[in-house]
């Protein structure tokens, strides 16, 4: 199943996000700031990668409110990780499916792949195969790779705080 998304103009600046690690359980959360009312789903888009690991998408009227990284897929470290330029700055909404309007989660099943630049400020997660994308701003420090059919094929995490010391 794919994750189809609406994406329109954003009229005002992104909204911030604030990142939390979890240092017990390596579970890494991107929290969004906004206050912005859509029509849409509310509830989670779990995406689980064919090695057992768990990207979460929270979405609250539509919107996207968190991102969760809750089980790590191998992470591929290179030196520098450039993270796309110009997104456009954008409202992303995951539309209510008709035929299932009260489902409050969402389960895919796909490849999911991490690159991260060797601090690990900069990690891209791809989502299915690879193919030819645009990036979309969804947040200050978080853009969202947005393939030909409208389906989110990419998420990058951007100034993302170093893992606590243990």
């Amino acid at each position: 199943m794919d994750i189809v998304v609406r994406v329109e103009p954003a009229t005002t600046a992104l909204p911030a996000v604030d990142y939390r690690w979890d240092a017990d359980t390596d579970i890494l959360t991107a929290s969004v700031h906004t206050r912005a009312v859509g029509e849409g789903m509310s509830g989670s888009v779990e995406i689980e990668g064919k090695d057992g690991s768990w990207l979460i998408l929270e979405a609250s009227g539509g919107r996207i409110v968190s991102v969760e990284v809750a089980v790590w897929p191998e992470v591929r470290k290179v030196g520098t990780l450039a993270s796309p330029a110009g997104p456009a700055p954008s409202h992303v909404l995951l539309p209510a499916r008709r035929s299932q309007p009260g489902v409050a989660v969402l389960e895919v099943d796909t490849v999911l792949a991490a690159t991260a630049d060797k601090t690990e400020r900069t990690i891209h997660f791809r989502i299915g195969p690879a193919r030819p994308t645009r990036p979309v701003g969804l947040a200050q420090d978080i853009v969202l790779d947005i393939d030909e059919r409208e389906r989110i094929a990419g998420l990058w995490l951007l100034n993302v705080p170093p893992f606590p010391a243990t």
